[in-house]
């Protein structure tokens, strides 16, 4: 390794130790890969762990590889920041020197200069180009392939630069790095305690009360969740056994399922679980997926939409929804090997507005959920048809840091 490698090396390890919410992400992802195997053997009695289920995978096995992506944003707001930081003492005398001064190098280091010598088009200066470079550098860089998506993206961070908080382009630069650290950290926290809290309570309560006693029936009688009602998950439970060989599934539970509320459906899914344990094969995968979905729903429609629609405008941030709006067309989800991608998703819809000129992953927008309940069910298609891939787990960010013992 070079001198110059190391010190950029270098740079990047002081940046991450010194990010708390790095290792809150790491501590919940490595928490999820304790949930995973044990929830995956409560579906597949033959599970043997370390190896792929033979049966459809369940929420828990899509969640760290959500996580780590998550982290990986984080990252991006911290490299940003660390730059915006090396700036205040001294100007960068280009886009290349502000990122070797964040610590960027490999194939993040790439997409953060594709982006930020893009934004200099919009007469950023070196350092706030390439600090908002570096917020992107978990983008998915096939994305910006696409002339229409970079030029909107760019343009689109642009004016949210324009419209922050702070007295200079650099504090305006640090509000957004801001605003998507804190986004990210919040619904990465809000998932892993309500789900994730879940999961962990139900192996508790289903250890204590004796694995071969615990029938559906009983989960729906005795297994309890705060502010669930049994009546309720017992309505969703049975409208999921009407309905498990419906195609399409059924997704809409607003309208499908009214007055249900996301915790009855959390304990109606463990409850289907117990059923696609003692199900035929041939009805098992259809159980776990009707399952997962109520664990979506619960996941994204309740737990993970204040983080990206707060009820007020949180200090020195700029619109969080805004923020999401102009990253959209640049997910992208490893589960493993394979990817889902945003810009694949969208290749398969109609274009909204019919304009040649806009992308059509430039036209939604994440933080809002009919945009992106849709999305999420595609990306769990996605996993369910490369189901070896999806069990080859991530590895956190950062391997130090302790293994949580409950959720």
């Amino acid at each position: 390794m070079s001198n110059s490698s190391q010190a950029i090396a270098a740079r990047r390890a002081q940046v991450v130790d010194s990010a708390p919410s790095l290792k809150t992400n790491s501590r919940i992802t490595q928490g999820y890969l304790q949930l995973v195997e044990p929830m995956q053997a409560v579906v597949d009695p033959d599970f043997r762990p370390g190896l792929p289920s033979r049966v459809l995978s369940n929420w828990f096995a899509f969640a760290p590889h959500a996580s780590q992506e998550a982290g990986k944003g984080m990252l991006g707001a911290h490299l940003a920041r660390a730059i915006i930081d090396a700036a205040q003492g001294e100007p960068a005398p280009s886009v290349q020197e502000a990122l070797a001064r964040g610590g960027l190098s490999g194939p993040e280091r790439i997409v953060a200069e594709k982006v930020a010598d893009t934004l200099r088009w919009f007469g950023l200066t070196h350092d706030v180009a390439a600090s908002l470079g570096a917020l992107l550098s978990a983008a998915n860089i096939e994305a910006l392939a696409d002339v229409r998506t970079l030029w909107i993206t760019t343009f689109r961070v642009t004016r949210l630069l324009h419209e922050s908080t702070g007295n200079t382009p650099l504090e305006k630069a640090e509000a957004v790095a801001r605003t998507l650290e804190q986004l990210l950290i919040e619904g990465n926290v809000a998932i892993f305690e309500d789900i994730g809290g879940s999961g962990r309570r139900y192996l508790d309560w289903r250890q204590h009360t004796g694995p071969e006693k615990v029938t559906s029936a009983r989960v729906l009688e005795s297994f309890a969740l705060e502010g669930y009602r049994s009546e309720e998950a017992r309505r969703a439970w049975t409208y999921a056994h009407q309905n498990v060989k419906r195609t399409p599934r059924p997704t809409s539970f607003d309208t499908e399922l009214p007055g249900v509320n996301g915790q009855s459906l959390v304990v109606a899914a463990f409850a289907l679980f117990e059923d696609a344990r003692r199900a035929p094969v041939q009805d098992r995968d259809a159980l776990i997926a009707f399952a997962n979905n109520y664990l979506a729903w619960r996941e994204q429609h309740d737990a993970v939409q204040p983080a990206f629609t707060p009820s007020t405008p949180k200090a020195g941030e700029v619109s969080r929804s805004t923020l999401m709006r102009a990253l959209t067309p640049t997910l992208r989800l490893p589960l493993g090997p394979v990817a889902w991608e945003f810009t694949d998703y969208t290749r398969t819809l109609k274009d909204r507005d019919g304009n040649f000129l806009t992308s059509k992953p430039t036209e939604y927008n994440w933080a809002v959920f009919a945009d992106r309940w849709p999305a999420i069910l595609n990306a769990f298609e996605v996993g369910y048809g490369n189901q070896e891939a999806l069990w080859a787990m991530p590895k956190p960010l950062l391997e130090s840091v302790p293994l949580l013992q409950s959720a």
